[in-house]
């Protein structure tokens, strides 16, 4: 049935408009002011009573397996990010199965939904089973919840090499309006060139989904080892695909940047995991003079993805001392970046409350106590409702995912479930 949202405002970070009505089904069919509107035969119509409604927010980069990381104790003193990595993330890793992906794809979707987010970019790591755990993420994040995912399987010499292989080129098979595949691989140091090599003779122009230079660890063992940065290292087994998400790329150098900057990819930027990681900030500069395309992610660090806008907003003033670089402008292009590349792999159109796109919405109630106007709108977003986010409804293919703030599936028993699943995970570890 169509349904029509009546009495709203609309911001979709292109136009600002006041008193609208949205018709929609699985797109949108049209929008307009209610001084024109008219209902239409059997339609269902649902009163917004003023809210604001924008596009659904899209991940850039996440990783769906570090769900059950919270609260988890485990022995903890790093002294390097690798010791990050050896002492949790491979610890934990290496033990999810099956059931325990299963259900941090449920988890991780109602959470996702409840921050607004209608897609995600995933890059995931399984160690007591690779081979299926891609489908069994579409099953509960995409299949069972409603969120639209690109999936990938975070290839690593840790791991079954050929299984990687055959769990990413398998995956890459199928995709729809709601789930796509990348070709995954975890970074430069846990690669060695026969692995490079064999990918890139299996990729067949596959995008890839890569950590790159997160730590100036990842730099000096790839000069150490091979000789060459991390970025030349990919150039050298062409695996700079088309709309390939090179994540974090903290420590590049100029010399890398011009080299990305050839290639129709992307960088993820994930600035409060990169802060907790005490690794560094992204060069944001950098990246902006050589024209890279970045996106917006968060490294898997909860599910709100505003926190990773206001973080980059503020550390990139910081990093420069220059309170005016990196505006609402900057913003803007990165979330326009993510809206893009996620419709190129799923063959849609996201980001826009305009006709023709898919019906992925958010609202807010936010009553401002300052003038508001199409000039100003951002500032209001920004600092009056993504500083404290308080999604009201979640709206995904045209269905109500979550509705006056609930959530419309059985989370306290998925949530009992899951911590069942927490426990057996944590007891081995």
């Amino acid at each position: 049935m169509v349904k029509v949202i009546v009495n709203c405002n609309i911001f979709d970070y292109e136009t600002y408009r006041e008193n609208q009505y949205i018709r929609f089904d699985k797109e949108i069919i049209e929008t307009g002011s209610m001084d024109n509107f008219k209902k239409k035969g059997n339609e269902e119509i649902i009163d917004f009573k003023g809210k604001l409604v924008m596009p659904g927010f899209v991940n850039g980069h996440t990783h769906i397996y570090s769900t059950f990381a919270r609260g988890m104790a485990v022995e903890f003193n790093p002294k390097s990010f690798s010791d990050i990595l050896k002492q949790l993330w491979w610890r934990m890793d290496s033990k999810i199965d099956l059931e325990t992906t299963y259900y941090s794809g449920l988890v991780s979707g109602i959470e996702f939904i409840k921050n607004g987010i209608t897609g995600i970019i995933d890059h995931h790591a399984s160690g007591q089973a690779i081979k299926g755990t891609l489908n069994k993420l579409k099953e509960s994040v995409t299949e069972e919840i409603g969120v639209r995912g690109v999936f990938c399987f975070e290839t690593s010499d840790r791991f079954n090499i050929d299984e990687c292989i055959e769990e990413n080129t398998e995956f890459l098979k199928n995709n729809s309006e709601k789930f796509a595949g990348m070709f995954g691989l975890h970074a430069s140091l846990s690669l060695s060139n026969e692995t490079l090599k064999k990918v890139s003779e299996n990729l067949n122009g596959a995008p890839i989904h890569i950590h790159v230079a997160e730590s100036l660890e990842d730099e000096e063992d790839s000069i150490k080892k091979y000789g060459k940065r991390v970025v030349e290292r990919l150039e050298e087994f062409n695996l700079l695909t088309d709309n390939s998400i090179l994540s974090h790329c903290v420590h590049i150098d100029e010399n890398e940047a011009d080299i990305i900057s050839n290639y129709n990819v992307y960088v993820a930027l994930n600035p409060t995991s990169n802060m907790n990681n005490a690794i560094g900030m992204p060069n944001y500069k950098l990246l902006k003079d050589k024209n890279i395309k970045t996106i917006i992610g968060n490294d898997g660090l909860g599910f709100n993805i505003t926190r990773e806008y206001l973080n980059l907003y503020f550390t990139q003033k910081y990093r420069y001392e220059d309170p005016t670089f990196f505006n609402f402008d900057d913003l803007k292009n990165n979330i326009d970046n993510v809206y893009n590349l996620f419709g190129k792999m799923l063959n849609i159109k996201v980001g826009r409350i305009e006709k023709g796109y898919k019906a992925d919405m958010i609202s807010f109630e936010y009553a401002p106590f300052t003038p508001l106007n199409e000039n100003n709108i951002f500032g209001h977003v920004f600092f009056g409702i993504w500083d404290n986010l308080d999604v009201v409804d979640t709206i995904i293919d045209g269905e109500f995912l979550m509705e006056n703030r609930k959530v419309n599936f059985e989370v306290e028993k998925i949530y009992s479930e899951a911590k069942d699943v927490a426990e057996n995970l944590w007891n081995i570890i």
